[in-house]
């Protein structure tokens, strides 16, 4: 081939949509880049108390959203679908946490007549887990029954309406049961919401909550659990080898249902404990609780490589962290987080659809 055909051959594997890529690329670096410097070197709008104050907070909604964004993953891997109703199984859990913590402050004990939830703060804490928890479990293999597996064999945009279908019918079912109006999670005094340890940063207090605290060493005691049963455990390498291929997995002795259910109610246990969780440190739920948190993790399973458990662990902490700290560098209001979250998302999808850790690619995904 002659030297000047070279050129012409690179110059042919530059399409117009690559070139428009690199142009968004480099114009949202600059902004970011401009708003990162006028906000931290020319205006100082924030002292490094807030900025820790702001990644404590994108640490632990991170956490929370780990949890929810392990559920997608999980499907994903084993059924190639996006369960778009998990997040109502998250909303169902924090539901059953709540009404158990109301009905043990309203039992007393003792002579003295005072409620449960006070004289054992411990084991009132492992029964609203434990009802959230078991609720959500047994919802999501519901689901699964109900409105995933008739349509097993049926095309992927089948599969993916039902789950659309069944997450407006749990809410709509939430509002009919519980009513429209936000309720307030009831927490023990140990796990007061304003409570917690003081730290002095730069001359001024910053609070790090119990509430805080728990939730993050809890979701991330959860999350490696799940990646030791997921990696060391029979069940884990049946899951493993029926989202590598279910003809091949059940040939070789393995209960495909049985799989796919046991995965549903593992997902449905992340989502219920994530959902108690979520009410513990934030406060307030109301039966659309779930809609939000669960888009944020679909974006954070995007983020990290839908199907990659490691990479949806880092994909939620890593939004949890441009939610809290990006409205403060862009020097923006912070009701916008949420334009900064989907705003990733597409950014993403444009750029690296694959996500950071990316997915591995089996010959039946391909």
């Amino acid at each position: 081939m002659p030297e000047s055909a070279a050129p012409a051959r690179i110059r042919k594997r530059i399409t117009p949509y690559q070139i428009a890529q690199i142009v968004i690329g480099l114009g949202f670096l600059a902004f970011v880049a401009w708003r990162l410097y006028e906000v931290l070197v020319v205006e100082h709008t924030y002292g490094p108390d807030t900025w820790l104050k702001f990644a404590i907070s994108g640490l632990i909604v991170g956490s929370v959203y780990a949890l929810i964004t392990i559920g997608y993953t999980l499907v994903y891997a084993i059924l190639r679908m996006i369960n778009f109703a998990h997040s109502e199984v998250f909303m169902v859990g924090a539901f059953a946490g709540f009404f158990v913590f109301e009905a043990l402050k309203s039992l007393p004990v003792g002579t003295g007549g005072h409620p449960f939830i006070e004289v054992y703060p411990i084991p009132s804490i492992i029964l609203g887990f434990a009802a959230g928890i078991v609720t959500s479990m047994v919802t999501g293999v519901a689901l699964e029954r109900i409105a995933y597996r008739p349509l097993r064999g049926a095309p992927r945009l089948v599969p993916l309406i039902s789950a659309v279908g069944a997450s407006i019918f749990l809410q709509n079912a939430a509002q009919l049961m519980f009513g429209p109006q936000r309720r307030t999670f009831v927490n023990l005094p140990a796990l007061d919401r304003n409570l917690g340890w003081t730290l002095t940063v730069g001359g001024k207090p910053v609070l790090i909550t119990y509430t805080g605290v728990f939730t993050f060493i809890l979701a991330i005691v959860l999350l490696v659990s799940l990646y030791l049963i997921v990696q060391r455990t029979r069940l884990g390498r049946a899951m493993r080898a029926v989202s590598e291929n279910k003809q091949t997995a059940a040939l070789m002795g393995i209960d495909v249902d049985s799989v796919i259910s046991q995965t549903f109610a593992i997902s449905g246990v992340l989502a219920g404990a994530a959902g108690v969780m979520w009410g513990i440190h934030y406060g307030q739920i109301h039966a659309y609780v779930g809609f939000i948190p669960g888009i944020k993790a679909f974006t954070a399973a995007v983020l990290g490589g839908i199907g990659n458990i490691p990479g949806a662990m880092l994909g939620a902490m890593t939004l949890g962290l441009i939610e809290s700290l990006g409205p403060g560098g862009l020097g923006m209001d912070f009701q916008l987080k949420d334009v900064i979250a989907f705003s990733i998302l597409v950014l993403v999808l444009i750029f690296r659809p694959s996500g950071i850790l990316g997915e591995v690619l089996s010959e039946e995904k391909l």
